[in-house]
C-alpha cells in the first residue's frame, strides 16, 4: 500500500511540475508582440502596443528576453534606438565603487556599469 501512495504521489507532483513550467499563451503572445514592435523604430506603434495589452513596464522591461537578448539590447540591435531610448528609465542599472585611495597598483581597473 505504501508503495502505491509513493508512486501516486511522484506521478502527481510531476504533473504539477510540467504544467507550472509552461508560459500562459496569452502572456507569450503579449511578450511576442512587444518583441516585435521592438524591432520596428515607430514609437507610436510601441506605445500603442505597451498600452493595448496593459503592460507594466517597470515589471516587464528589467526581465523581458527576446532572442537571447535583454529587450533594450535587441532593440538597439535591430536599429531601434527611438524605442531603446524610450525604455531606458525602465532599465535597472549597475554601480560599482572602487575606493582609490586602498589601492595599491595602478593597473586596476576601475569599471563603473549604468
Amino acid at each position: 500500500m505504501k508503495k502505491v501512495m509513493t508512486l501516486t504521489a511522484l506521478i502527481l507532483t510531476s504533473f504539477t511540475f510540467n504544467a507550472s513550467a509552461a508560459m500562459e499563451p496569452k502572456l507569450e503572445k503579449k511578450l511576442i508582440e512587444i518583441c516585435k514592435t521592438g524591432m520596428s523604430d515607430n514609437v507610436y506603434k510601441f506605445n500603442k502596443t505597451v498600452r493595448d495589452y496593459k503592460i507594466n513596464k517597470h515589471r516587464i522591461f528589467p526581465n523581458l528576453v527576446c532572442n537571447g537578448k535583454s529587450f533594450h539590447n535587441f532593440a538597439i540591435h535591430h536599429g531601434s534606438y527611438r524605442v531603446a531610448k524610450r525604455i531606458e528609465p525602465f532599465i535597472q542599472g549597475k554601480t560599482s565603487i572602487t575606493d582609490l585611495a586602498m589601492t595599491s597598483s595602478t593597473s586596476q581597473d576601475l569599471s563603473v556599469h549604468f
